[in-house]
């Protein structure tokens, strides 16, 4: 337990990308394209997640199918609770992942969503929240417990957080915002009562999924469009498709615009010299 506590205190006060890729992750399997097949790490994404070192602990925003992987690649001992932004599966089928968490922590792991998307993770993970009748050791299953959220702010392990209503394709989604970061994927549409809480930021970190518009995401051009109504001082875009090359994209942003990549750390306390 030292140990972990260890590597915990050391990546304090940092809000860390784990994954910035689209649905199917990039890599795509079976696909030989440039950007696949490319030999830069920031071009290897990941499903979409973030992690929060908070004063009293840290925790997830969606649980993606590589979150074992990110954890250990960033070398996260543990999480104490996840933010849901929806529950499609990208975001929801790592779940699994954090039942070493609530071992260690000998605590249930706590999840904030709304309601929708509880039903759903109970519907996925119904031997979580099911009496077992076979392997009754404590560790067989996820120990979890739900706090419903709605639209209203709430303290979690020290930070304030700000749920902001946001659609993605028809689908009423959250994204959130901590401090002066507002992280927005899977988003479409920012409704007009959703705008206040873009204001003033130091970090947008915002859907992009592609060039050419999407039914259900921001591509580019519209991405860039929110980052001028809004002006944070820096903003990175998310959900990133293999349509978009890292460093050829990064060319014709504007200087206080990039793609993120997976690993990407950030500041919670304000805007740091280097990134």
């Amino acid at each position: 337990m030292q140990q972990e506590s260890n590597l915990f205190s050391q990546r304090q006060g940092e809000f860390i990308t784990l994954g910035t890729g689209t649905s199917v992750g990039i890599p795509i399997v079976g696909c030989d394209c440039e950007v696949c097949q490319s030999p830069n790490p920031k071009n290897q994404r990941g499903r979409t997640s973030v992690y929060i070192s908070a004063p009293e602990g840290g925790f997830l925003i969606d649980t993606p199918p590589e979150l074992r992987l990110q954890l250990l690649r960033e070398h996260i001992p543990w999480v104490h609770a996840v933010l849901y932004t929806h529950s499609h599966a990208d975001h929801i089928f790592g779940l699994d992942d954090v039942r070493i968490s609530g071992y260690r922590l000998e605590k249930s792991i706590e999840l904030y969503c709304e309601e929708a998307v509880e039903e759903q993770i109970r519907g996925s993970f119904n031997y979580a929240f099911e009496e077992p009748t076979h392997n009754r050791h404590h560790m067989s299953r996820p120990h979890l417990d739900f706090k419903t959220i709605s639209l209203e702010p709430f303290d979690l392990l020290g930070l304030r957080i700000q749920p902001i209503r946001l659609m993605h394709g028809t689908l009423p989604i959250l994204g959130y915002r901590i401090n002066n970061i507002a992280f927005c994927t899977d988003v479409s549409e920012i409704p007009e009562e959703s705008w206040q809480y873009l204001e003033g930021l130091d970090y947008l970190i915002l859907d992009a999924l592609r060039i050419k518009p999407h039914p259900t995401h921001f591509c580019l051009e519209q991405s860039l469009e929110v980052v001028e109504r809004v002006k944070p001082k820096r903003a990175f875009f998310t959900h990133i498709s293999h349509s978009l090359e890292h460093e050829e994209t990064n060319a014709i942003l504007p200087d206080h615009v990039e793609l993120a990549f997976d690993g990407l750390s950030l500041p919670l306390n304000g805007l740091a010299a280097d990134h």
